[in-house]
């Protein structure tokens, strides 16, 4: 085979890569409204692999790889019912951001936003902190603050992985809102898996952009060769 049609070969996969995610999180939120358990339990694990595979076929970064893959476990232990596996899935989402942050670097945002993710953050853990099972405070405090310092750092990439930031942000409060028991939107958990698959899809979408930005010029070895969707 010659060389010059690997390129059109990876654009393909690339392409098929990104299709099958969005028919995944199309099956996922069919499965949610329907309350089809069988369909959602189907869907939903595949959800992250596949954008991960994305990113890679893109050569991305291994730190948003990563931090796809992070989303994948808590994706999964999500799906149980019990405590241990929301912490355990919690666990996997905070491990996410972690490699999110690393991503950013160390350029400082705008300092309105920053205030304004700070009144934020506390409002909303001042407000919903009653409502949250005793064994739960401390660890949901500690995960809003690491995400609200994710989704404020996501703007140094640009508008996309600004909007992702703040969407994981509104995805995993409307979480948050349902286990304090506040009053939820019609079918909440639509809302918490359109608003998640969202911010995932925007987050990489940033960070593959070709002007991204990043800590210790990581996406240099990658942007010349990056391939448009």
């Amino acid at each position: 085979m010659s060389a010059d049609r690997l390129p059109d070969r990876r654009e393909r996969l690339v392409r098929l890569l990104l299709i099958a995610f969005l028919v995944a999180c199309v099956a996922d939120l069919v499965g949610v409204l329907a309350d089809s358990r069988p369909l959602h339990f189907a869907a939903k694990p595949l959800l992250m692999p596949l954008l991960a595979a994305y990113a890679a076929a893109r050569r991305g970064p291994r730190l948003l790889i990563a931090a796809l893959l992070c989303g994948w476990i808590g994706d999964v232990f999500l799906l149980a019912d019990a405590d241990l596996a929301f912490l355990v899935g919690m666990g996997g989402f905070a491990a996410g951001h972690v490699c999110y942050l690393r991503l950013f670097g160390r350029a400082r945002g705008a300092l309105l936003p920053r205030i304004g993710y700070a009144v934020v953050l506390t409002v909303f853990v001042v407000l919903i902190w009653d409502g949250l099972p005793a064994g739960l405070r401390v660890p949901m405090a500690g995960y809003s603050l690491l995400l609200t310092a994710m989704a404020y750092r996501s703007g140094v990439l640009g508008r996309y992985a600004a909007a992702g930031g703040a969407l994981f942000l509104l995805s995993d409060a409307l979480i948050a809102t349902g286990i304090a028991d506040w009053p939820q939107l019609p079918a909440p958990g639509f809302w918490v898996m359109l608003t998640y698959v969202a911010a995932q899809l925007l987050l990489t979408l940033g960070v593959l952009a070709p002007g991204a930005k990043g800590a210790g010029g990581i996406f240099g070895a990658y942007r010349e060769r990056s391939i448009s969707i």
